[in-house]
């Protein structure tokens, strides 16, 4: 009978490979993007912070420390202030196509405009109206504090507007001809009926 023999670590043996560690700031934005992500799905009375955080790569205890509760995390979820910052980082007269570019490339490289969350509003009952409150003063009484001329506020409303009906046959309606075009040919085709209502 031959004795059992136990293994024998030489030393040369490789190390198990360790997943490599996010920092806060990417932790922070992974799950941002979960949950925003599953406000676009589910009601937020649905969602469950372990559904978010499997989403995140993360565990629960690691969104309480970073946001405190998930009231809290959701009230940063349904804020535009940080996307507006993004959508509307450029000089007027160009405006038009950095919108245009920035919500296609969301599409591409993201999986998703975080603008679109509006569209998404009517499904979250009373937090539905926090969501609709802090588009208008975030995103477009924003933007129409930037215009100059006649009925900014209504020209700021419509541009807004444009763009998001690109985002919904773009990203959700997935639009054969749109998705088979390349961004710059959208952008050249498209960004004129925005700038137009910005400078018109």
């Amino acid at each position: 009978m031959n004795p059992v023999r136990t293994p024998q670590t030489t030393g040369t043996e490789p190390t198990p490979a360790t997943p490599p560690r996010r920092d806060a700031e990417q932790t922070r934005a992974a799950i941002l993007r979960a949950a925003r992500h599953l406000l676009a799905r589910y009601a937020q009375a649905d969602i469950t912070l372990k559904a978010v955080a499997e989403r995140a790569g993360v565990s629960p205890p690691l969104i309480l420390k970073y946001f405190g509760n998930k009231d809290a995390l959701f009230a940063r979820v349904m804020s535009f202030e940080q996307d507006a910052d993004t959508l509307l980082d450029a000089p007027l007269d160009d405006l038009g196509r950095h919108m245009v570019r920035h919500l296609l490339t969301g599409q591409t490289e993201r999986g998703a405009d975080p603008v679109l969350r509006i569209v998404f509003a009517p499904f979250q009952g009373d937090r539905g109206d926090i969501m609709r409150a802090n588009f208008r003063t975030q995103v477009s009484d924003r933007l129409a504090g930037r215009l100059t001329g006649a009925d900014p506020g209504l020209r700021a409303e419509l541009a807004v507007a444009t763009l998001l009906g690109l985002g919904v046959m773009y990203g959700i309606a997935r639009g054969t001809h749109l998705r088979e075009a390349t961004i710059d040919d959208i952008v050249d085709l498209y960004a004129p009926t925005v700038q137009a209502l910005l400078t018109p």
